[in-house]
């Protein structure tokens, strides 16, 4: 089935998780532009990730085409955008994965708001993705709503399902639009899937999944809801997210969400409604893993990867040791308050913005 007719029916739509993060801590991605050049350099390296989400449990895969437009590749991104589609498919391929076209806020928006010109750079790479046939495109990563419809207007040409992520938090977008009002308006855009990914940790991003889907409750509007977090914990970022923090980009290893975090926070955002949940930077396959065993009871089924893992650490009960033994159960890790190891670290920062 098709990305609405799996959502029209109730099912859990797993996402997948961060590429850029992910690859650039293995050696493919430089951090600065964060641009996708690893799908020509190093396909293998990108295929591999694809197949490690897959394993873990990912219904979608995302081709890597995060800021991979003309503005920010030039001649290369044509290449880039159609080898980021061919490795996303031939993995999905071997598996029952969808495959999803992606795109991202441009770096012109911020300067000049050119309507005409930014509508452009997103057809160029929408154009890719129908020669490609994906299965349904997503508009992600977006600080302005004006622009998040834009790229939903433009999706919406080819007739494919059309998802939208926004990477606000409560505080709404960076003009001071409310989430309730940012959902309201991707919604009569079009946008078929509305929510959150990426600038802001797993209960943060829920904060604002539930005011958006207030917003469209209010307006008497329906849309499926998606949120795909970061694998941190932010809880003192601002509204810039956590670019803001001075751990950001190299530092933020200590504020790794565990897998019992994740499974709370899949719990936790199913309860609310949405049924499309995945993970952004941070998001490792066995975060993705925890989300498919909290809901594999909704599912149906575990993952491939679970072959591996013992729920809830039942595996722990054949260690030798008595009070590792006894940690072979969901009490233990629910509880669990684990420390950094880091004596003279705090446990909040100061945004530098």
């Amino acid at each position: 089935m098709g990305i609405l007719e799996r959502l029209d029916s109730g099912e859990v739509v797993v996402g997948d998780g961060g590429f850029l993060f992910t690859l650039e801590k293995r050696g493919f991605v430089k951090a600065g532009l964060w641009t996708p050049e690893a799908v020509v350099e190093y396909p293998s390296a990108v295929r591999q990730l694809h197949t490690e989400f897959l394993r873990a449990g990912a219904d979608v895969l995302q081709t890597f085409t995060f800021s991979a437009a003309e503005d920010r590749m030039e001649s290369k991104w044509e290449a880039v955008n159609a080898a980021a589609c061919d490795l996303a498919q031939e993995v999905a391929d071997g598996g029952a994965a969808l495959v999803a076209g992606g795109i991202c806020q441009t770096s012109l928006y911020k300067y000049h708001k050119d309507e005409t010109r930014i509508k452009n750079i997103f057809r160029l790479q929408l154009g890719v993705f129908a020669r490609k046939n994906v299965d349904f495109l997503i508009a992600e990563y977006f600080e302005h709503v004006e622009e998040a419809v834009w790229a939903v207007e433009v999706l919406r040409e080819v007739g494919a399902p059309v998802a939208v992520t926004m990477c606000i938090g409560p505080e709404g977008d960076m003009h001071g639009v409310t989430p309730g009002e940012c959902a309201v308006r991707l919604s009569r855009a079009g946008a078929n899937i509305i929510g959150v990914n990426c600038r802001f940790g797993p209960w943060t991003s829920l904060q604002t999944m539930k005011l958006m889907k207030e917003g469209l409750r209010d307006a008497g509007l329906q849309a499926h809801l998606m949120v795909q977090c970061l694998g941190f914990h932010t809880p003192d970022c601002g509204k810039g997210g956590f670019v803001d923090l001075p751990e950001y980009p190299f530092g933020l290893e200590p504020r790794v969400a565990t897998r019992w975090d994740i499974q709370k926070y899949a719990r936790e955002a199913y309860n609310l409604g949405v049924r499309y949940i995945g993970g952004c930077c941070g998001f490792e396959p066995y975060h993705i893993r925890a989300i498919a065993e909290e809901l594999a009871p909704e599912r149906g089924f575990l993952p491939p990867a679970s072959e591996k893992h013992g729920i809830w650490g039942s595996g722990l009960d054949m260690h030798t040791k008595p009070w590792i033994r006894a940690r072979a159960r969901r009490e233990y890790w629910e509880t669990l308050l684990p420390a950094s190891g880091r004596p003279f670290c705090p446990s909040l920062s100061k945004p530098d913005a």
